[in-house]
């Protein structure tokens, strides 16, 4: 699954930019997205026609979502065109990929030369693209994702209406979401790759015994958390989680 491999590299890369960059830049992230995926192409030995065809089509699929995603998190409309945007080029490229030439080329000599940890010589170049493909793929990129599916069933209002006075929102309370999502997802793709399942179920688990006394604690006699309902502070965490936890094992699904 080369294609998908370089695809979803690309849009990490773009997606990692918006998140941190300013504004000025960020806006230049599907070309940055673009020019991984056009340099990846070249380097990883996908020249033959119908790569470089699928490959340019691909970043349509990428400048789409590049445009989509921020729309939908701004406005709160267009949510189910961004993801089926992503999730739509990402199947295309899996159906698709018996046709995708081998991954090698420059990128493939350098593998076998390269003294790399957890990487031997023998190992094949698509898989080590496809898995670092996926881990960049789960930093910020799922992040955008749990945001889209938490704005889509009202568990986290739009970026324009946050901006308004009118209250804090359920996010507001617990923090640490952003870096905790990827750092965990990570983990337990990690756990997975070396056959650690049931250490990656406990990492789940653990989460929940966490963020439990969080809730409680805050938890006062009107059943409010800092004057936002519990229910949608529970929303909040139970959806952003089970969402986060999908992502992460058909990451790990795709590795197999």
């Amino acid at each position: 699954m080369s294609w998908l491999a370089v695809w979803l590299i690309g849009i990490g890369l773009a997606d990692l930019v918006r998140a941190g960059a300013p504004h000025s830049v960020a806006r230049w992230s599907p070309a940055v997205g673009a020019v991984a995926i056009g340099a990846l192409t070249v380097l990883v030995g996908l020249t033959a026609p119908v790569d470089l065809v699928v490959m340019g089509a691909s970043l349509v699929a990428l400048t789409a979502w590049g445009v989509l995603s921020p729309q939908a998190l701004a406005t709160g409309h267009g949510h189910g065109r961004a993801l089926a945007v992503l999730a739509g080029g990402a199947v295309l490229l899996v159906a698709l990929s018996g046709w995708a030439s081998p991954a090698g080329g420059a990128f493939g000599q350098w593998l076998a030369w390269a003294d790399l940890p957890l990487v031997d010589a023998a190992s094949d170049p698509g898989v080590v693209l496809l898995v670092s493909g996926l881990l960049l793929a789960n930093l910020a990129t799922a992040n955008v994702v749990v945001r889209l599916v938490l704005v889509s069933v009202g568990a986290l209002r739009p970026v324009q209406q946050a901006e308004l006075p009118t209250g804090p929102q359920a996010s507001d309370q617990l923090r640490g979401g952003r870096l905790l999502g990827p750092m965990e997802r990570v983990l337990i793709i990690g756990l997975g790759l070396a056959g650690q399942l049931t250490a990656a179920g406990l990492v789940i688990a653990a989460k929940g015994l966490i963020r439990f006394p969080e809730l409680q604690a805050k938890r006062d006699e009107s059943s409010t958390v800092d004057a936002v309902g519990i229910d949608e502070v529970t929303e909040y965490f139970l959806v952003g989680s089970f969402v986060s936890w999908l992502i992460a094992l058909v990451s790990l699904a795709l590795t197999r």
